[in-house]
């Protein structure tokens, strides 16, 4: 008798929030798995974080949870994604999605990715249908980002055993292989040798990645991003053989590339990986191990901003140390006070400071406030902004807040009118009966609203 598995429909949560335990009675295995560990355990679990904690993320620390409990709940961050063990599933989808029984519009997280990755507009998250193999297709979406970003390394190269059958011996003699091929004996020896080497395991495996990709329906797109690093990789691997698939795979999986210098490349072995092993079959179903992408919603959200307002701001980045400023001068032989603003005007006779915050308003409060104030007193500023995303349903989504001088022992307290920070709210439209497109243009119009608002306009 052949018993038909029925598929178990996924858990849905949200970022930034509470949820009672029994939520997740329905995915015990998978809550045990992620439940209090840090995203540095799980990522070391297989986990794919975007972007890489190591080097990329500002916001996503290594010692934040996904899912963290306390007393008789669970809370959620600032992370989104999908995970999967065994067959329970957990989509921890942006708090500006809408959710009912037949579908799942989650058109805000989408924008996200489309807007700062670049992706075309096939990653759809609008029912529970497709969300596997659209989860899939975000691997290869992100393949082009994380092959540039490798490569920019250099090749990888490495020694290889090369075998060898000539007259001229300059390696180890193959004796199996030599009586093999060589009997009679006319003249040549077979022998192997090692060597340095860019035809190798790894460049093999990105090769069939790409040989992959390009024989999907969306293909075309995804390679017309890597053309120079896809046709390098070509030249580098000529005994490429499409039967050598397994092979390169399996070589990989046992050889994982360990070296520091080469951690980019040991990111992008373990999305090949995953690509040519068809995960989003394992997103959920079949697998005996956690498994799954997850993105970082603080960082998705200051590149966002970064695409509307940087023409007119610098942006430092704390993690990769580009744009370092400093508090205090250098007179005393050292650098003291090293800052990263998130964004700095240009104009410097009216100089604004902005700060992204992807938690929702309530949760701004008195370290956000010190640390904004600073980097205005550092910078000369009389401006400071809070930039955060705020449902279409907030009664004020802008908070303009003065800077009081005084101290109430001389009961003297009054406001500066020259110095002001504003919490300022991108509005996410939440309407039900929205399409994409729909939502699209929304978001567009809500944009141009803040950008007026920065700059005074």
């Amino acid at each position: 008798m052949i018993k038909r598995v029925l598929k178990m429909k996924p858990i849905l949560i949200k970022d930034n929030k509470s949820y009672d335990k029994s939520k997740l009675d329905a995915i015990p295995s998978l809550t045990n798995q992620v439940l209090d560990k840090t995203l540095n355990q799980l990522e070391q679990e297989g986990l794919f974080i975007f972007p890489n904690i190591k080097d990329n993320s500002d916001d996503l620390c290594g010692e934040q949870m996904i899912l963290q409990s306390f007393n008789n709940n669970y809370y959620s961050s600032n992370v989104m994604g999908f995970l999967g063990f065994g067959e329970e599933q957990l989509f921890i989808q942006s708090r500006f999605s809408v959710v009912d029984e037949e579908t799942n519009r989650d058109y805000f997280f989408q924008y996200l990715l489309e807007k700062v990755l670049e992706l075309p507009n096939i990653t759809n998250f609008d029912t529970f249908s497709s969300q596997s193999e659209q989860i899939f297709n975000l691997y290869m979406f992100l393949f082009p980002l994380y092959l540039k970003k490798a490569m920019r390394k250099g090749f990888f190269k490495t020694y290889v055993w090369r075998k060898y059958n000539k007259s001229n011996v300059q390696g180890i003699v193959d004796v199996k292989a030599h009586i093999q091929v060589n009997t009679p004996f006319v003249g040549n020896v077979a022998f192997k040798q090692r060597e340095f080497s860019f035809d190798n395991d790894m460049n093999q495996l990105i090769r069939h990645t790409i040989e992959y990709v390009k024989n999907q329906s969306f293909g075309s797109v995804i390679v017309a991003k890597i053309k120079n690093e896809s046709n390098k990789i070509i030249e580098a691997t000529p005994t490429y053989e499409y039967f050598d698939r397994n092979k390169v795979i399996s070589n990989n999986k046992q050889n994982t590339i360990r070296h520091a210098y080469y951690y980019e490349y040991r990111v992008l072995q373990r999305l090949c990986l995953m690509i040519l092993q068809h995960q989003k079959h394992n997103i959920g179903f079949g697998s005996n191990h956690i498994n799954g992408i997850l993105f970082d919603g603080a960082w998705l959200w200051e590149e966002y901003i970064n695409k509307l307002i940087g023409a007119g701001f610098y942006h430092p980045k704390n993690k990769s140390r580009v744009g370092a400023q400093q508090l205090f001068s250098k007179e005393s032989g050292y650098q003291v006070g090293l800052i990263y603003p998130d964004f700095i005007s240009k104009n410097n006779d009216n100089r604004i400071i902005a700060d992204t915050k992807y938690k929702p308003i309530k949760n701004i409060d008195s370290k956000d406030y010190l640390q904004v104030l600073a980097y205005m007193f550092r910078f000369n500023a009389k401006k400071g902004f809070y930039i955060y995303p705020e449902s279409d349903s907030a009664v004020n989504p802008s908070l303009q807040m003065y800077l009081n001088e005084g101290t109430t022992f001389e009961q003297n307290v009054n406001h500066q009118e020259d110095i002001v920070i504003t919490k300022l709210g991108l509005i996410i439209p939440q309407r039900t009966d929205l399409t994409y497109s729909e939502f699209y243009r929304a978001m567009q119009s809500n944009e141009n609203r803040l950008i007026k608002s920065i700059l005074n306009e």
